[in-house]
């Protein structure tokens, strides 16, 4: 997996190799979401005009650790499963439109409140690739 130098961009463990091209792209975009905002994995692929939601997801799940993933979210703005209270904390902290979830709802945890979270890319879309 790689690691994020203490410039802030990605370098790869000793001996990894590097990351496909479509997952550098992924990932770069994922690091131009600004806090508090969220992008869903279909509009991460829609705005690199490749690839699916289940690609973006694929990429993330495998080399995200190192760029801010809570920041890719589900389209329905439910938490990722096993990640939920680190990435309320993180939703917490950056001022994430949330909503609060009822009572009768499973452990009772906040969803994004998609509307008003939701980033479409434009104020930094220059140079994009």
């Amino acid at each position: 997996m790689s690691e994020q130098s203490p410039e802030g961009g990605r370098y790869e463990d000793e001996g990894a190799q590097a990351l496909p091209e479509y997952a550098e792209r992924v990932l770069d975009v994922a690091e131009r979401i600004p806090p508090g905002r969220v992008m869903t994995y279909g509009d991460v692929a829609e705005w690199l005009e490749e690839g699916g939601p289940r690609q973006v997801g694929r990429v993330m799940a495998l080399y995200g650790g190192a760029v801010p993933w809570w920041r890719v979210v589900r389209a329905d703005g439910v938490l990722l499963p096993g990640h939920e209270q680190r990435a309320l904390g993180h939703y917490r902290a950056e001022g994430t439109p949330l909503k609060e979830a009822s009572r009768a709802a499973e452990g009772h945890l906040p969803h994004i409140d998609m509307r008003r979270a939701r980033w479409d890319g434009g104020e930094r879309a220059e140079g994009h690739t």
